[in-house]
């Protein structure tokens, strides 16, 4: 891929932060939480977003889109979850175009780009986790069997949030059986599947979870994609991926240090405004420490995300920050959560202060999109060159 050719001057991501910012005033705190409360897609939210031209900011200029980097793409959805947003509802359309901008041929960019850019299609939906396989790809059991002009799909995808709000989906499947090929990553290929015309082939379940992520397990059943669908070559599929994956774990890095950001806001506000003892709980070292070390983790982590986000836009193999940013945000933000949740004491609880849906949000990322034992196991293994531990 070649190296984006934009790259945003100091002065121009400040613009792109109070842009966003600007936009989320629109929808306060009490909008994600009657949207938390009734379990509803945020369709006004992803609208705005969309119309703004943020939700395209990846996409080049020549397809509709803004052209800009990871960089520019971290900080959009940072901005959202500081705000007390929840990027996740749109988030899907920035990582997939790691692969697409990557590795899809110019019929395709033409074909869904444009539309995908001014939001006439959505992406917002990455099929590859499955019940048997988990966090192991290569074992993954949905076949694409490939019969004249068209591949048939059989199999069922899990965790896939969005399907329901989404018109496309990069579904991975395998064209070759795992024991038939020489490597284990070999015989996987990745589709653009346009779910609008395979309605009666796909069956869409919604999965109840903590979070409100709109998650469903997809069932495929002789579903058809056309071969002209086909991303790149044939059982090349794992490696494409990867640039989406690297992509997600840089955006979710982002979305980590914006939650983060939050609950330093909130805690910082609410131990100098709340008085106990004739004097702000924020004075008590108890207290203070713990939003203190939070915020220090925090800013760190974020160097670890413009690190990798740096490396990506230049095209540059940056699976290691990427991972590495995901885990030190993801902690880094645990932590704040917990720490503006005892600062808040009994408060933290009420669904009015917003603290606890905030807090259960920012718990998924230590477990998805990828678990930070999976992350540690990596950086031992590709990294350090310690023995492979499974």
């Amino acid at each position: 891929m070649a190296k984006v050719a934009t790259k945003s001057t100091p002065e121009e991501i400040e613009m792109i932060r109070s842009s966003v910012r600007s936009l989320c005033e629109r929808f306060p705190e009490s909008y994600w939480r009657e949207t938390d409360e009734k379990k509803a897609y945020p369709e006004e939210f992803i609208r705005a977003l969309t119309e703004e031209g943020w939700l395209s900011v990846l996409i080049p200029e020549e397809y509709g889109g803004a052209g800009l980097g990871m960089i520019e793409a971290g900080v959009i959805l940072e901005e959202i979850n500081r705000s007390g947003g929840n990027s996740g509802a749109g988030h899907a359309q920035m990582y997939t175009m790691g692969a697409v901008l990557r590795h899809g041929n110019e019929d395709q960019k033409q074909r869904y780009l444009p539309k995908i850019a001014s939001g006439e299609l959505r992406l917002q939906a990455f099929g590859i986790t499955e019940p048997t396989a988990g966090s192991d790809t290569t074992s993954i059991s949905t076949t694409a069997e490939r019969k004249g002009d068209k591949y048939i799909v059989n199999g069922q995808k899990i965790w896939i949030s969005r399907t329901e709000h989404s018109d496309l989906m990069l579904l991975l499947a395998r064209t070759t059986p795992k024991d038939q090929v020489a490597k284990k990553t070999d015989g996987l290929s990745l589709f653009l599947l346009d779910m609008r015309d395979q309605k009666d082939n796909l069956t869409i379940r919604p999965i109840d979870t903590m979070v409100n992520h709109a998650t469903t397990e997809v069932f495929f059943e002789n579903t058809e994609i056309p071969v002209e669908n086909l991303i790149g070559e044939e059982g090349k599929g794992f490696k494409y991926v990867l640039s989406g994956m690297n992509a997600e774990r840089i955006l979710v890095a982002s979305e980590s240090v914006g939650d983060g950001k939050y609950f330093v806001d909130r805690a910082v506000q609410y131990a100098n405004e709340r008085e106990v003892f004739n004097r702000p709980i924020g004075q008590n070292q108890g207290v203070q420490f713990p939003i203190s070390q939070s915020y220090m983790d925090i800013e760190a982590s974020k160097l670890m995300r413009d690190k990798a986000a740096k490396l990506f836009d230049e095209g540059e193999n940056c699976g290691a920050e990427a991972n590495m940013a995901k885990y030190l945000a993801s902690e880094a933000t645990w932590k704040a959560a917990n720490a503006a949740m005892t600062t808040y004491g009994g408060y933290g609880f009420a669904t009015e202060y917003n603290i606890e849906r905030k807090f259960r949000e920012a718990r998924l990322f230590i477990v998805a999109p990828v678990s930070n034992n999976l992350v540690a196991s990596y950086v031992g293994q590709h990294v350090l060159g310690l023995p492979r531990s499974f």
